[in-house]
């Protein structure tokens, strides 16, 4: 390849290689440093597609032959910086920091989390959404007389939960989660989330199980005294559908039952102000030795929303680009 001169139209500037990086500081240059590039090692742009299909297959031999602790141990099931190199023939030379670079800079590649596949095993999947549809939309137009609430259980513990915290840098040591000054005790949360205003019916006992879930209907009457029609969408969790809750709803006419999918938590916009609550309240708490003080904390955390929320709703995802929020017309 013929490198351009001094005397060339374009001035020289330094190019610098490392581990299959080049880093370009003038246009006019890219068509040769590619050039170099496919000449150099790592995945050429042309073979980019290659590489890509090669990492969603998942390591294999090379990967177990680096890593695995015996000749018939197994493969791993995720990339590391380790095993890519012992699979691309091309960069087994690489130092990590280099297979960093090259997958950055050369392949486009990120470390990224992974999202869950939703899947739901119920074969009326499909109806049971479009009904919850049709009934967050009779709810946003006609909100004073129907209504439309996610319902849902969570527990709790005394003990906090451990999560990440601004402290010190190593070697002092990492925050803890306190769980000395007490046993372990559990408390339990039934609440409904109104689709369109963002307000929040709850209970709260040692035990939520028939009479609580019987208590929740009760104060959903309460709350909403004006309401004709009251949705309650809810999972298959057999509380929900005990002869004796039956029966307890079939004491209000106004309470509509709306059955979600099996096993389909994200279309139960509630669980991710089960989440909220877990991330600002539960997590790193310093409440251990005060279980009534931890409750008194929950309870107000759960107050705020008592008269509705328009930022609950955006977190919850049925305000913006959901599809729950698609389904609720708003003006």
């Amino acid at each position: 390849m013929r490198w351009p001169g001094k005397d060339s139209s374009n001035a020289v500037i330094p190019i610098r290689y490392t581990a299959g990086w080049i880093d370009m500081k003038n246009t006019a240059w890219r068509g040769c440093c590619v050039g170099v590039m496919e000449a150099t090692a790592g995945a050429p742009f042309a073979a980019r597609e290659a590489v890509l299909r090669r990492l969603q297959q998942g390591p294999g031999p090379e990967a177990q032959e680096e890593t695995a602790v015996r000749t018939d141990g197994p493969p791993p099931s995720r990339w590391t910086l380790v095993t890519l190199r012992a699979t691309f023939a091309s960069i087994r030379h690489y130092t990590l920091s280099g297979v960093w670079r090259w997958l950055h800079h050369r392949v486009g590649v990120r470390l990224r989390s992974a999202t869950v596949q939703q899947y739901s095993p119920d074969p009326q999947y499909l109806k049971k959404l479009r009904r919850l549809k049709r009934c967050l939309r009779k709810a946003a137009r006609d909100p004073e007389h129907v209504v439309l609430v996610f319902l849902d259980e969570m527990g709790y513990s005394v003990w906090p939960e451990a999560a990440t915290d601004w402290c010190p840098a190593a070697p002092a040591d990492p925050p803890q989660a306190d769980r000395h000054k007490s046993d372990n005790g559990l408390w339990r949360i039934g609440g409904a989330l109104n689709a369109v205003s963002g307000q929040v019916t709850y209970v709260d006992g040692y035990v939520v199980g028939r009479a609580k879930v019987i208590e929740l209907y009760r104060r959903l009457v309460q709350t909403y005294p004006h309401a004709k029609k009251i949705y309650v969408v809810q999972d298959n969790w057999s509380i929900h559908g005990h002869p004796e809750v039956l029966e307890a709803i079939a004491a209000y006419p106004q309470i509509e039952p709306v059955w979600l999918p099996t096993y389909a938590p994200w279309l139960n916009p509630i669980e991710k102000l089960w989440r909220w609550l877990r991330q600002d309240i539960l997590k790193l708490h310093r409440l251990a030795g005060d279980p009534k003080g931890l409750r008194q904390r929950v309870n107000a955390f759960l107050d705020q929303f008592t008269e509705g929320s328009y930022a609950l709703l955006r977190y919850v995802g049925l305000l913006g680009d959901g599809q729950l929020a698609k389904a609720i017309p708003r003006p």
